[in-house]
């Protein structure tokens, strides 16, 4: 199993570290990028004040696609990769 490494990352301005194996790197860098452009779209539109704001509307947003990907039939993730995705989040909420 590889070592994980840091990452650095910015959103809106903001730099953060993020612990990530090797072979997921560039999807972080992906992620990130994506969510910064959503964050932007969102401050933009002056109806969200606040970065906790912006970032919970963008990560509404993007649960609700990625929900509607899914299609009706059992739309929800697995609790496994809920947990995994609640883990990400925290760490990088700390940081």
């Amino acid at each position: 199993m590889s070592e994980s490494q840091r990452v650095h990352i910015n959103i809106l301005e903001k730099d953060y570290q993020i612990a990530c194996p090797p072979n997921e790197r560039d999807a972080l860098h992906r992620a990130a990028e994506e969510l910064d452009e959503r964050m932007r779209v969102i401050r933009s539109s002056g109806n969200v004040i606040g970065m906790e704001r912006i970032a919970v509307m963008a990560a509404l947003n993007l649960c609700y696609e990625l929900q509607q990907s899914h299609g009706s039939e059992g739309g929800n993730l697995d609790s496994a990769a809920l947990e995994r995705i609640t883990k990400k989040l925290n760490k990088a909420l700390e940081a």
